[in-house]
């Protein structure tokens, strides 16, 4: 018992790390040792929706749990609480284009940080997340 509770706070402790270091997604430059910070970019569900009529090619990641409660037509799961994401990164193309979204901003902003810490060039995170889609009265799956 003792040993699954360590594993637990661990694993609070890693992801908590994740979080913080996603929270920075701000449009604002912020050069490291001379160079520009790779950074996701953040869009309303209006956008999202235009990219995704736009780009036929984009990949729609859900990283939530909630994936067969309601998702965005097309999109896939790679829930980031069971290690799904990390585990599908090296399948994915990284010169592809991606929409990350979650249920909750935290998550949604690890994973879009996740895809960008390891190389992807243009990954898209939904603000407001799934709930911003559905307000919009865009279409879902279940």
């Amino acid at each position: 018992m003792k040993r699954a509770i360590i594993v637990i706070l661990a694993l609070a402790l890693a992801l908590s790390l994740i979080i913080l270091a996603g929270c920075n997604s701000d449009d604002s430059e912020a050069p490291s040792d001379g160079d520009e910070a790779a950074s996701y970019m953040d869009v309303n569900a209006d956008e999202a929706a235009e990219l995704i009529e736009e780009n036929p090619d984009l990949i729609v990641i859900d990283v939530s749990p909630n994936y067969d409660q309601g998702h965005i037509p097309g999109a896939v799961n790679y829930y980031i609480g069971d290690g799904s994401l990390e585990a599908a990164i090296p399948t994915l193309d990284k010169n592809a284009e991606y929409l990350v979204y979650c249920h909750v901003d935290s998550v949604s902003i690890s994973g879009a940080q996740m895809l960008i810490d390891t190389g992807f060039e243009t990954v898209y995170r939904l603000q407001g997340n799934y709930a911003a889609w559905v307000n919009a009265g865009y279409p879902v799956e279940q």
